[in-house]
C-alpha cells in the first residue's frame, strides 16, 4: 500500500477536500501521514463546517447566526462526518512539521484548498511547502491538488522546478497543474490575480489550462456550484488526470478527486 502526505494550514482548510480523501484513501488501505507548520493538529475552517458566514449578510454579527445559503455551501453531511473521523485519527493528531519532511518516504502527496481565509495564507505562500511540492513534481511522484491547492502546486512549479513546464511544452497538459471554472470566482492571489489567472500564468501555454468542455453532456451539473457528487455519483464532478497529477475544482468534485487518487496509486 502507498504512503500518503497531506499538506496542512494550521487552520482554515476545507473540511471536505481533506476529508474525504482521507476517508477514501484509508478505506482503499493506504497510510495516511499529516503535516502542519508547528507539528500541531490543523483545524478546518469554521465557516465551511456551520455555513456561519457564508451568507452575502454573513458579515454582520447578528445575522451571521442565521445561514441559510451557508447551509448549501458548507461540508454536506458526509463530509463532517469524515472530519470527525479524521480528527482522531493517530496521525492527524501527531502531525509532522513542514520543516522536516522528507519527502523520500512517501508515494503521493495531497493538497487540499480552503475558503478565503487568513488561516490559508501561510500555506499558500510557504516557500518550504514550494520545495516539497516541487520534489514530489521532480521525483515524478503522484501529486493531487484541489481547489486552492492547484495555486500551491501552481506557485511550486513556478520558482522551484523546471520539469513540469518542460513538459507542458512537450505536450497538451503534461504534468502541469490544472484547475477549472468554479474556482474563477475565488481569490487568493497576493498578486492581485484570481486563482485561475495565477495558474493559467504559471503555465507554460495558457491553453493548457482545462474547463469544462460546453460539449459535455452533464455541463450544467457540473457548472452550477449547486450539485456534488458522492462515492456512487461522479455526474457533478470535473476531475483532470495527467500522468502523475490529478487536479480538481472544489469541494464537490472531493470523491470524485479521492478516487481517482485512489485508483492512481494502485
Amino acid at each position: 500500500m502507498a504512503r500518503v502526505l497531506v499538506l496542512l494550514p494550521a487552520r482554515d482548510f476545507d473540511p471536505s477536500e481533506a476529508a474525504v480523501g482521507w476517508r477514501v484513501l484509508a478505506n482503499a488501505g493506504h497510510t495516511i501521514s499529516f503535516a502542519t507548520a508547528d507539528g500541531r493538529p490543523a483545524v478546518a475552517d469554521e465557516m465551511m463546517l456551520t455555513g456561519k458566514g457564508l451568507d452575502p449578510w454573513g458579515a454582520i454579527p447578528l445575522l451571521r447566526n442565521l445561514p441559510l445559503v451557508g447551509l448549501l455551501m458548507r461540508a454536506n453531511r458526509d463530509a463532517r462526518k469524515a472530519y470527525a473521523e479524521m480528527t482522531v485519527d493517530p496521525n492527524y493528531v501527531a502531525p509532522q512539521r513542514w520543516d522536516v519532511i522528507d519527502v523520500c518516504a512517501f508515494d503521493a502527496l495531497l493538497l487540499p484548498g480552503g475558503h478565503r481565509a487568513r488561516g490559508m495564507r501561510e500555506y499558500l505562500e510557504s516557500e518550504i511547502l514550494q520545495r516539497h511540492v516541487a520534489s514530489f513534481f521532480d521525483q515524478e511522484k503522484l501529486v493531487a491538488a484541489i481547489c486552492h491547492g492547484v495555486l500551491l502546486a501552481a506557485r511550486s512549479i513556478s520558482k522551484h522546478t523546471k520539469t513540469a513546464r518542460g513538459r507542458s511544452r512537450a505536450s497538451r497538459g503534461s504534468g502541469i497543474p490544472t484547475t477549472t471554472g468554479l474556482i474563477r470566482s475565488r481569490t487568493g492571489s497576493q498578486r492581485g490575480m484570481s486563482v485561475q489567472q495565477e495558474v493559467t500564468r504559471a503555465l507554460a501555454r495558457p491553453d493548457d489550462f482545462r474547463d469544462v468542455p460546453k460539449t459535455d453532456p452533464d455541463y450544467r451539473q457540473k457548472t452550477s456550484g449547486l450539485q456534488r457528487d458522492s462515492m456512487d455519483d461522479e455526474t457533478p464532478a470535473f476531475v483532470v488526470r495527467d500522468r502523475n497529477y490529478v487536479s480538481a475544482r472544489w469541494p464537490g468534485d472531493a470523491h470524485t478527486f479521492a478516487k481517482t487518487l485512489a485508483g492512481m496509486l494502485k
